[in-house]
């Protein structure tokens, strides 16, 4: 038996494989069974993720904000060129009934808002850049 661990869709799974000699026939074939989920570590945790002292909406890089969750618009608190301070709501989200604050990943002067209220958005999209 040769052990592997194969991932579908994201989900590991541990299958082992009995080795055939030529003149035998083929078995059942085996059952998947997922894998223990791997602990986090600093060699295998998503680096780009936002760190869990960041506020929500954390900077991606420079002065771009995103979303930290897929959801719906429901106001933006901010205008084109308004300056904001650092953790200041500027975005607020729906998701499952429930508003999210996403807040200014830095202080600065809002140079482009990317979405309008009502609008959807996706985990990690950019909703606004501060500069």
């Amino acid at each position: 038996m040769r052990n592997f661990r194969i991932t579908v869709d994201g989900t590991p799974y541990l299958v082992s494989v009995e080795e055939l000699d030529a003149s035998e026939t083929a078995t059942a074939p085996a059952i998947p069974v997922p894998a223990p989920p791997r602990p986090v570590t600093p060699s295998n945790h998503n680096i780009a993720s936002t760190p869990p002292s960041a506020a929500p909406g954390a900077s991606a890089g420079g002065g771009v904000v995103t979303s930290p969750l897929a959801g719906t618009v429901v106001s933006i608190e901010v205008a084109l060129g308004q300056v904001v301070k650092q953790g200041q709501p500027v975005i607020v989200l729906e998701a499952m009934k429930m508003n999210t604050h996403v807040t200014a990943s830095r202080g600065g002067t809002v140079t482009a808002i990317s979405i309008a209220a009502g609008a959807t958005v996706s985990e990690g999209q950019v909703l606004l850049s501060i500069g």
